[in-house]
Order: structure tokens, then sequence, then C-alpha cells
């Protein structure tokens, strides 16, 4: 079954970071004037990729899904993607030195929202739930020039509530990221991020209910009553190759991505996942784009 979503890191990294823009061509003598970059004032990268990943938080079958990507800035304000949404930085870059980062965020969580996409009968005859509209705040900071002149250590943290009578909880996502360089053409980013829920989140999501049936049915799960806690931890790697050989100048990038999830607590222990699933959850995906 091929489906959209949306990628986070494929957008937020694919095409260039702006402060490595910067950095690489300042690294380079000019004749007069500041340097330029296509990244110095408005620009927009637009694409698309192809992703392998579980059918439903939890599962051990895979499907392809349709990948938009979009991240840029306008008028001063970065765009920056989510899993089925965008946040938005209103704090300025400074030239130098340690950047904040802070603005809301949405996204749309889809989890189990069709039960032609879960690929398991059993899963599938618990029905489909509801889209969550998730609302909330997302903040970072990133430290430059750690091991090399032009990479970066951020913290981020985002913190959503559902808005759309769907989980009705909230959940909270911290991650940390090492950007570097590997030529002028092509970078990489690794990853390291954490999941936490409320029990409104896992009660919706994580719970199996009894279904009361005339005649007993070997195939339906044991009830199970699921509470908040840590979701999952995981780890992504992320690698973007700018097609000019110059990361400054925009254009066309082939970007790819690899991760790895490890679903903890009552995610792990629910019926869906222990019987009928993996808590090893395992995500691949490769993209093409444009930055103007």
């Amino acid at each position: 079954m091929i489906r959209l979503v949306a990628l986070p890191l494929i957008a937020g990294l694919a095409f260039a970071t702006p402060a490595l823009a910067q950095e690489v061509e300042e690294s380079a003598p000019v004749p007069a004037g500041p340097p330029e970059t296509i990244f110095d004032g408005d620009y927009l990268s637009v694409g698309i990729g192809v992703a392998y990943n579980p059918s439903y938080s939890g599962s051990d079958d895979y499907n392809v899904n349709v990948l938009p990507i979009v991240q840029g800035s306008l008028g001063g304000i970065d765009i920056n993607p989510r899993p089925g949404g965008l946040a938005l930085d209103f704090i300025p870059d400074p030239d130098e030195g340690i950047a904040f980062s802070a603005g809301p965020m949405i996204r749309l969580r889809a989890d189990r929202d069709d039960v032609e996409d879960i690929n398991d009968d059993i899963v599938a005859r618990y029905g489909e739930l509801d889209r969550a509209v998730e609302v909330g705040v997302s903040l970072g900071v990133s430290y430059p020039k750690l091991l090399n002149p032009f990479d970066s250590l951020s913290f981020n943290v985002d913190a959503a509530w559902d808005v759309a009578g769907a989980h009705g909880g909230m959940a909270i996502s911290p991650s940390v990221t090492y950007f570097t360089p590997l030529s002028r053409a092509t970078a990489a980013s690794l990853t390291f991020s954490t999941n936490f829920i409320d029990d409104d989140f896992a009660d919706y999501y994580y719970t199996v209910p009894t279904l009361n049936t005339l005649v007993p049915d070997p195939d339906l799960l044991p009830g199970f009553d699921a509470e908040g806690g840590m979701e999952s931890y995981g780890l992504t790697l992320f690698l973007a190759h700018d097609l000019s050989g110059d990361v400054t100048d925009g254009g066309l990038s082939l970007v790819g991505i690899g991760g790895w999830s490890k679903l903890t607590g009552d995610a792990a222990d629910t019926p869906f996942t222990s019987i009928r699933g993996d808590a090893d959850q395992w995500f691949a995906a490769i993209g093409v784009g444009y930055t103007f």
C-alpha cells in the first residue's frame, strides 16, 4: 500500500544547512564584499521521496510511502519539517556562536487510520483510529564548530497536544543531532531521539480492548491496559549529496536516510507489538529535491 506521509530529516537537512553554506563560502577567498549563497535570504527546498516503514507503530509488516519534502526560510522565519507537519523558528541565527530556536509546531498523526494500510488481519479487526492533529511548541539550541569549522551539535525538544479529539493526550520528543559535512557537496548527520507519551496517548494507541464474540475466537488478542511513559528511543543516519558539487548554490540534491527505533514500556508490551508485531522498528528512504 502506498500512502502520502512526511519525513522530518530529509527535509530538515537534505538540501543544505544555512550555517554550513555560509561558513563554507566564507572559507574561500573572495575579491570583495560579503559572500553570497542561496541561503542568505529567502529560499525554499521542495521535493519528493519514497520510504519503507512499519504499517503501524509496533508492526513487523512494512509499507511503501510517498514523501513530500518542504523546508525553507521566508521573511526571517525558518520552516522546519516534522513527521506529518511543520515547525516554525522565529529566532534568527547569529553569524557566529550558539544559535537558539523557538516556535510553534503542528503535525498530523495517522497511525492505524486506514485498515487497508494495516498489514495484519488480526490487528485490523480492532478497527481504524481517528487522525490526531497535534499542536505545540518546538525549542532548540545548536553549538557550532565542535570538531571542525563546519559541524554542529544540536539539542531539540518538541511538545505537542492533540486538539482534534483523537487520542486527546500529549507527546514530548527530545533529540540530539550531530551534523558535519563530508565534502563540499556531501553532508551527514546522526540523531538520537526519544519519545514520551501520557496515559491518554498510550491508551488510545496501545490498549487492546476485549472484543465480545458469541463464539470463542483463538485469534483475538488478550486485553491490555496501556499507560504512559517512555514510548521509544532510536537512531537516525542521514546523508545528502548536492548534484552540482556545491551545497551553497542550491539546485538538485539526492538524499538517503536509515533509522532504527525501539519501542519500550507499554508500547512494547501491548499485544499489538509483543504478539503481532515487533518492538524493533526500521525505516529507510531515498529522495530528490530542488532548492531555489
